[in-house]
């Protein structure tokens, strides 16, 4: 079955939008553990607008499931608080300074070399590595020569063109799987997947390892309930 993990951005915007601690990420971290999340999420980056850097150490501490750090490696601080941490499993993710979301995956052709010798990095130190990718078959065989672990399917235009036609959406998304298997890459995908689409795409997707989802899990539990959103996310998973 495919394995959620839960991205708790979004709970850090909330708490640092007033400073103080509430709401409590490390409480949330260990409510969604409870209520059946297989893995958490954090993607930190330099501003620490959302998730601070110190709030990876302390979540290294209580997570009990596969601890998840996305990021651009394109930033020494970055490295070295991996490095420092060692979770589960690194996403590399190529942002620029100041993004506001992730927008799109490696291109693994040109920077070959570079994530060749990131990824050895990590793998040295015992983390999995996958690599955010779009759905193209030359960038999927570009990660397979690169020694990632993993890729991360980034579903953004799967889930924009998802009702207007969905298998026309999420045509690409197969195809790159099944070579992303043959290749003997595992898959991961995340980016805007919800309770809409996530079914849908699960049920297509070969050998789908792993999606993370943040803001739209975190934005249903506004009305559901954390508990029963994750409940809900994970039916469509099974």
């Amino acid at each position: 079955m495919t394995r959620l993990s839960v991205n708790i951005n979004k709970i850090a915007t909330l708490r640092n939008s007033r400073g103080g601690n509430n709401p409590d990420l490390i409480q949330v971290a260990t409510d969604c553990e409870l209520f059946g999340a297989q893995g958490i999420t954090v993607h930190p980056r330099p501003d620490e607008r959302h998730i601070r850097y110190q709030d990876v150490f302390d979540l290294k501490q209580i997570v009990t499931t596969e601890f998840n750090i996305e990021g651009n490696c394109q930033e020494q601080k970055f490295i070295d608080l991996v490095l420092a941490n060692k979770p589960g499993q690194v996403t590399l993710v190529p942002d620029i300074l100041g993004q506001i979301t992730s927008n799109h995956g490696w291109d693994t052709i040109a920077n070959r070399e570079y994530l060749t010798g990131m990824i050895s990095v990590f793998k040295q130190a015992g983390i999995r590595v996958s690599i955010f990718v779009d759905p193209i078959a030359e960038m999927v065989e570009g990660a397979a020569k690169t020694g990632t672990d993993r890729i991360e399917l980034y579903t953004e235009a799967y889930a924009t063109h998802y009702h207007q036609d969905r298998d026309q959406a999420i045509a690409p998304y197969i195809a790159a799987a099944e070579l992303a298997h043959e290749l003997g890459l595992g898959i991961n995908a995340g980016h805007d997947l919800d309770l809409n689409n996530l079914k849908f795409f699960a049920d297509n997707i070969p050998a789908l390892d792993e999606v993370s989802i943040g803001h739209a899990l975190i934005s249903d539990a506004l009305y559901f309930g954390l508990e029963n959103t994750i409940h809900m996310y994970l039916r469509q998973l099974s």
